[in-house]
């Protein structure tokens, strides 16, 4: 009796701080100073850290990215989907092979990744567009495995296991930079993508097309039935 009774005040004051959290999260002055520290925080951080540092950020920044595109992948659209990363290594070696081979400078190769990488998505939703779970996961892994293998023993173009060398950091009006102040500068960039990618999932989440993903997660056939396709 006295387990039970000591069982339901731990479930009650869980309960009370759940809600006290939910309460917080839903008050829109709080969820926008918060947003505002972290984001002071963040356009500080580089001048406060070392180099070596800087760089763990960007690296954490463009896992930000890539995160919160698988999200819509998986999470909005509860699709079980493997070969995120072979977009990323797409729009990769596109702006290193575009400087290479063509002398592309970044600002113009990040369109053109971006929409290479976006053409390799459509022609790999063509033959997948009706797989579901396991099927689905099975080609998409193969694509990306087909992608890596590719990039891998194509050395002639891609350089293999080495890569590609001596790509030039992003420019700022044909300012010279420190490399010091050229990861600081990267960092922004980085930042502001990660922050356009923020805002632009959320609006998809809330959009017409998100709630539709969401509903097709949910119940393909009801959604189907009632004409959501």
């Amino acid at each position: 009796m006295r387990r039970k009774e000591a069982g339901d005040a731990v479930a009650a004051s869980g309960e009370k701080k759940s809600s006290k959290v939910a309460e917080w999260a839903n008050n829109p002055a709080l969820t926008t100073t918060f947003r505002a520290i972290f984001l002071v925080g963040f356009l500080v951080t580089p001048w406060l850290v070392t180099t070596y540092q800087t760089n763990i950020l960007i690296s954490f920044l463009l896992y930000v990215v890539l995160g919160l595109g698988l999200n819509v992948i998986v999470g909005v659209a509860g699709l079980l989907f493997l070969g995120h990363a072979a977009f990323y290594a797409i729009g990769a070696y596109s702006y290193a092979l575009l400087n290479q081979y063509f002398g592309i400078g970044f600002w113009v190769a990040l369109p053109i990744g971006g929409v290479i990488a976006a053409l390799a998505g459509i022609a790999l939703a063509f033959p997948v567009l009706r797989l579901r779970g396991d099927y689905l996961a099975i080609v998409t892994l193969g694509f990306g495995e087909i992608v890596r293998l590719v990039l891998e023993n194509w050395s002639d173009l891609t350089g293999g296991p080495s890569g590609v060398s001596n790509i030039p950091r992003p420019g700022l009006f044909d300012v010279k930079l420190s490399v010091a102040d050229a990861n600081v500068y990267i960092y922004y960039i980085v930042l502001a993508l990660a922050i356009i990618t923020i805002v632009a999932v959320t609006r998809l989440k809330d959009s017409r097309i998100g709630r539709a993903l969401q509903a097709l997660r949910e119940d393909e056939i009801a959604c189907e039935a009632m004409g959501i396709d």
